[in-house]
């Protein structure tokens, strides 16, 4: 792999140590907020103190993203700085979502190292896509032409994480499912911590202290195991559904280390494709491999 800056600045044991411990802190915070919350309909006096684990909750994931921020001394957005240079995780016709192209972090939040992620979707010129709308309430992830999805290596690089246990779910693509997923499922997601959160996945290492992640990878897809080898282009998984997805899509970032709850993001770009911004359609050259039972 050739980078186009320096390797991303690598955190030092002790500070590591300091993301873990407050992300630990904000899931214990999370938790008691839900505790006292159903017990203050059967136990008197909890009304004003169930907000308190809340609060503290908010203000640790403030300080985790401040201090992570401060940590990449980067730009606002990745189109205005050098970025690594890798090859696009996908071939055929698709579509960016919350791109860095457009804002920094573009998740809306550092942590996980997703500070320079994007999340893209399949976008077949027929239109297949299902919508956005009030119904069906939920789809089945077969239904959308992202799921089953080769995935591709980035680069020449070394399997370190492998994981496609976790199940992939109904889509969240109408506003009663939205609001369950950002109300219920992204609450409950988020106290399992970032296994939870990115669902099955793979990470590579890629070299000069960056890793590549893809998240929400299709259950039992994975062809590798850590420690494999692989090379750019090679056939990694399928496109799944898993974690805090709303639809089967891929989630693809570059970060400095292979431990995601560590992790600074990295800014990448992709050959022949840059990064593309939120609603844009890229093609990138190369025939789709046939996916399984469709």
């Amino acid at each position: 792999m050739k980078s186009q800056t320096q390797p991303a600045r690598t955190r030092s044991a002790g500070s590591r140590s300091w993301r873990k411990i407050a992300q630990w802190a904000a899931r214990i915070c999370l938790l008691a907020w839900v505790v006292t919350l159903v017990a203050s309909h059967f136990v008197d006096g909890l009304d004003w103190w169930r907000w308190l684990p809340l609060g503290l909750w908010l203000l640790i994931g403030f300080g985790v993203n401040r201090r992570a921020a401060e940590a990449e001394e980067r730009p606002v957005t990745a189109s205005t700085v050098e970025a690594v240079a890798v090859a696009a995780p996908v071939t055929g016709r698709w579509k960016a979502l919350n791109s860095p192209a457009d804002k920094v972090p573009s998740h809306g939040t550092r942590a996980y190292g997703q500070a320079y992620a994007i999340d893209i979707t399949a976008e077949p010129e027929d239109g297949s896509r299902p919508g956005f709308g009030w119904w069906p309430v939920a789809r089945r992830s077969e239904d959308f032409p992202a799921f089953g999805a080769d995935l591709l290596a980035v680069a020449d690089a070394t399997v370190v994480r492998a994981e496609h246990g976790q199940r992939d779910h109904l889509s969240r693509t109408s506003w009663l499912a939205l609001a369950y997923f950002f109300l219920v499922e992204a609450l409950v997601r988020s106290l399992g911590g970032s296994r939870r959160v990115i669902g099955n996945h793979v990470i590579l290492d890629l070299g000069e202290g960056t890793y590549a992640l893809y998240a929400h990878v299709r259950r039992g897809s994975l062809t590798v195991r850590p420690g494999d080898r692989v090379r750019a282009g090679q056939s990694l998984g399928q496109c799944g559904n898993s974690g805090n997805s709303t639809e089967p899509h891929v989630h693809f970032q570059l970060m400095n280390t292979a431990d995601p709850d560590t992790a600074d993001g990295v800014p990448f770009t992709w050959r022949d494709v840059g990064v593309p911004h939120n609603g844009e359609t890229f093609v990138v050259a190369g025939a789709p491999a046939p996916v399984p039972g469709r």
